[in-house]
C-alpha cells in the first residue's frame, strides 16, 4: 500500500497500488471517478498536537463562557445527571417510565465524568464545568482526528481551512460543549467521516458504520441518515468492482458493532426504567408516528428558511461556500482537466451530499431548532473548506488566457484576504455578542453559595424565566428549583423522587411521576404558591409591561430584595445589528445601533436573610397556641364575592409534595402530638397554617390502620362510608388529589399508574377513572391513608352540610348520625362546649372564607377508658339498641365504668386538616387519630404535670363533654404521682414546662 493516496492508473498493467475503490479492477470504474495526476501536496505544516491544542483552547473558552441556549439541555440532560450524582433534579415527561424517550446510558456516561470531577471540589458548579470541559476535550479530539483525515485524503490546505471553520464559527462554539445528543452525534459524525475518508490499510466501512451507529443509538437516531451518501458510494463502487462478498462482510461488521452498543443501551435502560425498552425506536415513533396531538410540532414551528437564516448567522461566509460547493465542484469538473485536490470532484461531492440532504430534510419539517443542525456541522465545514480551496485555486490562476489570470495578483489577494478576515471578524463578533448578551443566567447564583445561604433548605422559584434556569448545579445541595404560575401554558418539568429507603438504586428513574403527558398539556401540579419561595428569579426590561401572571417582582421591594443582577440583552428594543453581533457601547456608536439592556436578577424574600452555621435538621415549625385567638398571615388568595351555595372553580393547584425524608413504613414512628398546655383552658377553633407537605401523615402504624379500616368496611359498609349524589364530584376530586399527593410524598409506598394509584405494600391497585367506580369514592380514598375523611358542601342557605364521609375510626361518633346535617347541627347535636357562644360565628365565617390556597391544621385530645381505636365501647354500643320503646341511642359517658384502673386509660389525639377543593368547592376534613396508653405517654418529661393541669382547667361543660367525671380521680392521682417523680429526678421544674406545642 502506498503511503500517500495515488490516482488510479489508466494502464492496468502498471505497478499495482491501492486505488480509491480498494480494488485493482480499475477498468470497471467510470472515468468520472478516475483522478488525474496532480503533484501530491506537501504534508500540513501544523503538527497534529498543535491543532488539538488549538481546538482545545477554543472549546475551553466555550465551556467557561458559552451560555446555555436550549432549555432542553438543562431539563433533559443536566437535571438527570444531577439526580444520579446528587440525588435531586427536575424530571421531564421524556424520562417517565410511561414514555421512555431518553436513554439513561447517555446520562450515565456524563454522570461518571461529573462524579470524577466532584473529587476535586465539593461545589456543585465545579462538577458542571468539569463535564463541560470534558465535552470540549472530547470534541477537540474528534475535530483533530477529522482534521488529520481531511489533510491526508483531500489536501493539507483543505484541512487548514476546515480547521479554521471549526475553530472560529459561532455555531461550533456552542455545539462543541453543549450537553445534547445532537452534539454527541456531531462528535461521532466526525469519527465516522474520518473512517470513511481514510482508506489507508483498507476500507473502514464497519468502523464508520459503528461511529454513526453510536451517534444514532446513544445520541440522536435521526443522525444516522447522514451515513446514507457514504454507504451509497461504498456500495456503488463495490458493485463496479465486483467485491459483493467483501461489502457484505463490512456491512455485517458495522451492524454487529452497532447492535452490541444497542444491547448495552437496552440493558442499562432496563436497569433504570425497570422494564425493557428501545429508546431510539421510541424517539422515532413519537416524532414520526405520534399523530397530530403529539410529535415535535406541538412544541412550536418555524418557516422553511429558518435554518438558512440561522446558519448564515452562525457560519456566515462558510455557510454560503458550503451551500455552493456543488456548483463549484461541478464547474471545476466540467471546465478544468486538472484537479485542485487529491480526490475527484465526484468523491468530494460524496462528502458534501450529507449536508445537502440534512438541510433539505430538516428544512421541510415544521418544527425547527438550532441544535438539529449540529450533527451536520462537520459536513458543512468540510464542504466550505473544499469550496474555498477550489475557488482560491482557480482565482490564483496566472494563465493570461483566462479572465481571472488577467486580474492583478495583489488585487486578488486583497479581495480574498479582506473577505476571509471579514468572515472571521463577523464570527468573533457574533460569539462575543452572544456571550455578553445572554450569559447572565450563569452569573447570578453565586450569592446562594455564600455561608449565610449555602446550608439552607429553600425553594428557588422561577416564573416567566423558567426556561433560563441553568440547572440545579448552580444551586447548593439543599435548595430546590420550583416553578410558579406564569403565562406559559405548556408542561413544565416535575421532580425526580428523592425517596431512598426500601427502593434500591435511583427510584426516581422507574417510579411513575405524577402529572406527566406527551402532549405538552399544562399540569397545574407543577406550580407552587409563591409564598413557599425563599428565592426568586426575575427579569426586568424597561419597556416590558407587567401582567397578571408575570408581575414585576423586582419592583416589589416590600417583599423581595435583589441579591445579584446581571445585564441581559433586551432583544425587543435592540436593532438587528446589535442582536446578531457584538456592538461596543461607545459614544461614537449611534444610539439606535447600541444594544439595549434589561436585568436578570436573583431575589431573596426579605425575611429569609438569616445566617446558619450548620445545616438545620428537618423539624416542624413552632405553631401558635390553639387555645388562643390566632392571627393568620396575609395571603394572595382573597375570598371572592359569590352567592351562597354557588362555587366558582378556582385555578389553583397544590404545590407538588416533596418526598418525606427517609420515610419507612416499618420504621417511621408516629408524631408525638401532645396538644395540651397548662391551664387555663380556652375554647377556640385553634387553627394554624398547614404546609402542603404536612397534609397526610403516615407512619409505622399504617398496616394496623389499613387492616382496621378494611375490616370496618366489610362489617359496616355504608354506615361508615357514604357519598351523596350531589357530592360525588367533590369526592372524586379528593380521590384524585390523594392519588397525586401520595406517590409524591411517600414514593416508597405508592406508585402512580395511568388510571390511578398502586399500593406497593399491600399490592392493591385502584382505578379512579372507571365509571362507575368499583366502590364509593370516599371508601376508596379511606383505604389509602390512616385518616378518616369528611367533606362539607355549602347549600343556598349558606350552611355547610356533611355530604361525603369515610368515618371508620372516630371512636366517639358515627357517620350515620351526622350525615346530611349542617355544620351547626353536627356540633349542637354532639353538645360541643361553647359552640353557640364562642365558636359558631367564627366557624361559619371561616368556612365561608377559606380558599384552596389556605390549608389549616388543628389538634384536639380525649381520654378514653378502653383500648378500641375504632369505637369506644365503654360509652355504649356503636349501634342503636332497639327495644319496646323504639330505637335508643348509645348512652355516652354516663354508661362508662367509673374509675377504671389506669391501665385502661388511653390518650386519644386527633390531628385535623381543613382545605378547600378548588374544583368542587368542598371543604375537606382529614382526621388522623393517634392512640396510646396513658402509662406510655407520661414517661415523656413534662407531660404528666402539663396534662394534669390541662385536665383540671377544663370548665364544667368541657369536663362533661370529655367525661372527666368517669376517670378524673384515677387519672389525676396517677399524673400527679408521675409529675412528682419527674421533679424529684430533675427532669422538670416544679411548675413544669409547656414544650413546643402541639408536641
Amino acid at each position: 500500500m502506498a503511503s500517500k493516496q495515488q490516482h488510479l492508473p489508466k494502464d492496468t498493467s502498471s505497478e499495482p497500488q491501492r486505488s480509491v475503490f480498494a480494488s485493482n479492477r480499475t477498468q470497471d470504474v467510470p472515468k468520472a471517478y478516475q483522478k488525474p495526476k496532480p503533484k501530491p501536496p506537501p504534508e500540513p505544516p501544523i503538527p497534529t498536537i498543535a491543532v488539538f491544542y488549538a481546538f482545545l483552547l477554543v472549546n475551553t473558552l466555550a465551556a467557561a463562557f458559552a451560555p446555555i441556549q436550549d432549555c432542553d439541555e438543562v431539563f433533559n440532560y443536566w437535571e438527570p445527571t444531577h439526580y444520579l450524582n446528587r440525588g435531586s433534579g427536575l424530571q421531564t415527561w421524556e424520562y417517565s417510565p410511561e414514555y421512555t424517550i431518553r436513554s439513561w446510558l447517555y446520562i450515565v456516561i456524563h454522570a461518571i465524568v461529573g462524579k470524577f470531577g466532584s473529587l476535586f471540589s465539593s461545589r456543585t458548579t465545579a462538577e458542571f464545568y468539569f463535564i463541560r470541559l470534558a465535552l470540549g476535550a472530547t470534541c477537540a479530539a474528534c475535530e483533530t482526528r477529522l482534521f488529520s483525515a481531511v489533510c491526508k485524503t483531500f489536501n493539507p490546505r483543505v484541512g487548514i481551512m476546515f480547521g479554521i471553520v471549526l475553530a472560529t464559527s459561532p455555531g461550533m462554539f456552542h455545539a462543541s460543549v453543549a450537553y445534547l445528543p445532537s452534539s454527541f452525534s456531531m462528535y461521532t459524525t466526525m469519527l465516522g467521516m474520518a473512517s470513511f475518508m481514510d482508506w489507508r490499510g483498507g476500507l473502514k466501512t464497519g468502523v464508520g458504520m459503528m461511529w454513526f451507529g453510536i451517534g444514532a443509538i446513544l445520541g440522536w437516531p435521526f443522525s444516522g441518515a447522514l451515513i446514507v451518501p457514504l454507504l451509497a458510494e461504498d456500495f456503488t463502487l463495490s458493485l463496479m468492482t465486483g467485491d459483493i462478498s467483501e461489502i457484505v462482510y463490512r456491512y455485517l461488521d458495522g451492524v454487529v458493532r452497532s447492535l452490541l452498543v444497542l444491547a448495552l443501551q437496552v440493558a442499562v435502560d432496563a436497569f433504570f426504567y425497570h422494564k425493557v425498552t428501545v429508546v431510539p425506536w421510541n424517539i422515532v415513533s413519537y416524532n414520526v408516528f405520534g399523530g397530530s396531538s403529539r410529535g415535535p410540532d406541538i412544541f412550536g414551528t418555524e418557516s422553511w428558511d429558518f435554518y438558512i437564516r440561522n446558519l448564515c448567522l452562525n457560519f456566515n461566509l462558510w455557510f454560503i461556500l458550503a451551500l455552493f460547493v456543488g456548483p463549484i465542484l461541478g464547474l471545476q469538473f466540467l471546465l478544468h482537466s486538472r484537479s485542485t485536490i487529491k480526490q475527484s470532484p465526484i468523491r468530494s461531492m460524496v462528502f458534501a451530499a450529507p449536508f445537502y440532504l440534512w438541510l433539505a430534510v430538516f428544512s421541510a419539517q415544521a418544527h425547527k431548532e438550532e441544535r438539529f443542525m449540529y450533527p451536520a456541522y462537520p459536513f458543512l465545514a468540510l464542504s466550505a473548506a473544499i469550496a474555498l480551496h477550489t475557488t482560491l485555486t482557480n482565482i490564483g490562476s496566472s494563465d493570461p488566457a483566462t479572465l481571472l489570470g488577467k486580474i492583478p495578483a495583489k488585487l486578488k489577494l486583497y479581495v480574498v484576504s479582506l473577505s476571509v478576515i471579514l468572515a472571521l471578524d463577523i464570527s468573533v463578533a457574533r460569539t462575543i455578542g452572544i456571550v455578553t448578551a445572554y450569559r447572565a443566567p450563569l452569573q447570578i447564583y453565586a450569592p446562594l453559595h455564600e455561608d449565610r445561604f449555602v446550608h439552607s433548605e429553600a425553594n428557588v422559584c422561577f416564573g416567566k424565566d423558567w426556561y433560563r434556569f441553568p440547572s440545579s448545579y448552580f444551586l447548593p445541595n439543599g435548595m430546590r428549583a420550583k416553578f410558579i404560575k406564569s403565562a406559559f401554558d405548556g408542561l413544565l418539568p416535575g421532580q425526580f423522587t428523592e425517596a431512598k429507603t426500601g427502593f434500591g438504586f435511583f427510584p426516581g428513574t422507574w417510579l411513575i411521576p405524577p402529572g406527566m403527558n406527551d402532549q405538552n398539556l399544562e399540569d397545574p401540579g407543577k406550580h407552587i404558591d409563591i409564598e413557599h419561595c425563599s428565592f426568586l428569579i426575575d427579569s426586568q426590561y424597561p419597556n416590558h409591561l407587567p401582567s397578571t401572571f408575570e408581575p414585576s417582582y423586582i419592583q416589589d421591594t416590600d417583599t423581595w430584595e435583589e441579591l445579584q443582577c446581571s445585564a441581559f440583552l433586551d432583544s425587543s428594543q435592540t436593532a438587528i445589528i446589535g442582536r446578531v453581533l457584538w456592538i461596543p457601547d461607545l459614544e461614537v456608536v449611534p444610539t439606535r445601533y447600541r444594544r439595549k439592556w434589561g436585568r436578570h436578577c436573583l431575589l431573596t424574600r426579605l425575611i429569609t436573610i438569616v445566617s446558619r452555621s450548620k445545616k438545620p435538621q428537618p423539624r416542624r415549625a413552632n405553631s401558635p397556641d390553639p387555645e388562643k385567638p390566632t392571627t393568620r398571615p396575609r395571603t394572595t388568595f382573597k375570598a371572592p364575592e359569590r352567592e351562597p351555595g354557588v362555587w366558582i372553580p378556582v385555578d389553583f393547584n397544590r404545590p407538588a409534595a416533596t418526598p418525606y425524608p427517609d420515610w419507612d413504613v416499618h420504621e417511621t414512628k408516629p408524631h408525638p402530638y401532645r396538644p395540651f398546655k397548662h391551664g387555663p383552658y380556652h375554647i377556640t377553633m385553634g387553627l394554624r397554617t398547614m404546609q402542603w407537605d404536612e397534609w397526610i401523615e403516615l407512619d409505622n402504624h399504617y398496616l394496623r390502620f389499613h387492616g382496621d379500616k378494611k375490616r370496618r368496611i366489610e362489617e359496616r359498609g355504608e354506615k361508615c362510608c357514604k357519598t351523596a349524589p350531589e357530592a360525588y364530584d367533590g369526592a372524586i376530586e379528593l380521590l384524585e388529589e390523594l392519588c397525586s399527593y401520595l406517590p409524591q410524598r411517600y414514593p416508597s409506598l405508592f406508585q402512580s399508574t395511568p388510571t390511578g394509584i398502586h399500593n406497593l405494600l399491600t399490592n392493591e391497585t385502584f382505578d379512579i377513572t372507571a365509571r362507575p367506580l368499583a366502590e364509593d369514592p370516599m371508601q376508596m380514598a379511606a383505604r389509602l391513608i390512616q385518616d378518616d375523611l369528611a367533606i362539607m358542601f355549602e347549600k343556598p342557605d349558606g350552611q355547610y352540610y356533611l355530604l361525603a364521609g369515610a368515618i371508620l375510626l372516630a371512636g366517639f361518633w358515627r357517620l350515620s348520625d351526622k350525615f346530611g346535617m349542617p355544620l351547626s347541627e353536627i356540633h349542637t347535636s354532639g353538645d360541643v362546649p361553647g359552640f353557640k357562644t364562642k365558636l359558631e360565628k367564627g366557624m361559619m365565617n371561616f368556612f365561608r372564607r377559606i380558599q384552596p390556597g389556605q390549608p389549616v391544621l388543628r389538634n384536639n385530645y380525649f381520654i378514653q377508658v378502653d383500648d378500641n381505636l375504632a369505637w369506644s365501647h365503654s360509652i355504649g354500643s356503636e349501634d342503636p339498641i332497639e327495644g319496646e320503646q323504639g330505637i335508643m341511642q348509645a348512652e355516652g359517658w354516663g354508661s362508662a365504668e367509673k374509675n377504671k384502673a389506669i391501665e385502661h386509660h388511653y390518650f386519644r389525639s386527633e390531628r385535623q386538616s381543613l382545605r378547600r377543593l378548588p374544583r368542587s368547592g368542598g371543604v375537606v376534613f382529614t382526621i388522623r387519630t393517634y392512640f396510646e396508653p396513658i402509662t406510655k405517654v407520661v414517661e415523656e418529661p413534662g407531660v404528666p404535670g402539663r396534662l394534669a393541669s390541662a385536665v383540671r382547667s377544663w370548665g364544667d361543660d368541657v369536663a362533661r363533654y370529655k367525661g372527666r367525671e368517669r376517670y378524673g380521680d384515677v387519672l389525676l392521682e396517677y399524673l400527679d404521682g408521675k409529675h412528682r417523680e419527674q421533679v424529684e429526678k430533675g427532669l422538670v421544674g416544679e411548675g413544669g414546662e409547656d414544650g413546643n406545642y402541639p408536641f
